[in-house]
């Protein structure tokens, strides 16, 4: 009587070992692909709005022409109990300057792989703040019209965190980006949060 061996199965994809769990080289790619176009989407939001590349922003409107990042936005809140407080910051100096250096961190630590933590935190207050002045939960308006919310739990707000999150706890900086480099780093190494 002989015994046979089983086959050895070979399956299509590599895994990779990241801090003990299995992710396939596939899934490390996808993430890096996720990290990047993401980044892109909150740089591409702060250079249309200095240079006003005439999409969401006209040339005539753009931060280097003197044109505020935040007051139409901010002045047009109609819901939600903190728009008073949204109106009377709208085109202020220091929140044009936090809402850009916002937008240009977040894309460039994006689409670099660098401090993925740091960057989900920020991102995370950043799109609470934009949900608090959208504020979907309202389906009416100050005024009584519609608000246009189509979704009062989940929209693009919380979709952005979740992604943000999901990128800093995988480690999707490593993958085609500078997340090992910037983890060698010794203030990073001596500081797991500024990973």
């Amino acid at each position: 009587m002989t015994t046979q061996q089983k086959p050895t199965v070979v399956y299509p994809h590599e895994e990779v070992t990241v801090q003990g769990a299995v992710v396939t080289s596939v899934a490390t790619r996808v993430l890096a692909v996720l990290r990047i176009v993401t980044g892109f989407v909150f740089l591409w939001a702060f250079l249309d709005k200095t240079f006003g590349l005439h999409y969401a922003t006209p040339s005539a409107k753009a931060w280097i022409h003197g044109g505020s990042p935040t007051k139409g936005f901010l002045s047009s809140v109609e819901v939600g109990p903190m728009s008073s407080t949204f109106h009377s910051m709208a085109g202020d100096t220091w929140v044009n300057w936090m809402f850009m250096l916002g937008l240009l961190g977040l894309g460039v630590a994006l689409i670099a792989g660098v401090a993925m933590r740091i960057t989900a935190v920020a991102g995370t207050l950043m799109m609470a703040l934009m949900w608090m002045a959208e504020f979907p939960l309202a389906q009416h308006t100050s005024a009584g019209a519609p608000s246009g919310s189509v979704n009062p739990l989940v929209d693009y707000h919380v979709i952005y965190v979740i992604g943000l999150i999901v990128l800093a706890a995988t480690y999707a900086g490593n993958t085609w980006g500078f997340g090992k480099f910037w983890a060698r780093l010794p203030f990073v190494s001596r500081h797991r949060w500024a990973l």
